[in-house]
């Protein structure tokens, strides 16, 4: 019988959060976010990639809950703006604009640029941390796309509604929530990711 094993996944996101939750249903976890240790405090995401700063949290948040710890970056990137807003998309338009302005900030910079030079990508790096604070594993995902001409859909969170994937011709916040974590960044880091969960608690449940 295997024992389920705790993981923190490192965000008070709780769209991220429940997006995360679906992805690793099946595994042999318990699952916590940052929600669960509101005394925890907030890891400075100083990096220059997503690489960096999913590695900071990962390892700033298992240092201080002492458990096996997922963290995710991630973030949009526009070839029309030089890759921007990158590693900064959470903080777009303000430390503390909300989805909605940070999607109509970046509608506006791309407002002349014509349809066929609004490709894009999402990318997400996620990386888990031993409850010691030790990088286990890192993995990256992409989903290349465009951006819409304007908010479309309901559904999902940041981005979503400005982003269409190559191969469709809906936005992520369009879709229906298992369409997008099949194909998502978020989905293609965390299946890599996965794959590393899934040998440990192997490996945890055969001692």
């Amino acid at each position: 019988m295997t024992t389920p094993r705790s993981l923190l996944i490192a965000t008070r996101n709780v769209g991220k959060l429940n997006e995360l939750r679906e992805l690793l249903l099946d595994l042999p976890l318990v699952l916590f976010g940052l929600g669960d240790f509101p005394c925890v405090e907030a890891v400075q995401e100083s990096g220059r990639t997503f690489v960096e700063n999913a590695s900071l949290k990962a390892v700033g948040y298992a240092e201080q809950t002492r458990l096996l710890t997922l963290a995710d970056d991630s973030g949009l990137e526009v070839q029309a703006l030089n890759g921007a807003p990158g590693v900064f998309s959470a903080r777009y338009a303000g430390e503390f604009a909300s989805d909605t302005t940070r999607t109509n900030a970046l509608l506006a910079k791309l407002l002349t640029v014509e349809a066929s030079k609004r490709t894009a990508r999402f990318v997400s790096a996620v990386a888990i941390a031993s409850n010691e604070g030790k990088i286990l594993k890192i993995a990256v995902g992409a989903c290349e796309g465009h951006i819409a001409s304007a908010r479309r859909g309901s559904s999902g969170f940041g981005y979503d509604p400005i982003f269409v994937p190559n191969g469709y011709e809906l936005t992520f916040a369009e879709m229906e929530p298992n369409t997008k974590n099949q194909i998502s960044h978020r989905a293609r880091a965390l299946q890599r990711a996965r794959e590393y969960l899934q040998n440990l608690t192997s490996a945890s449940s055969a001692r």
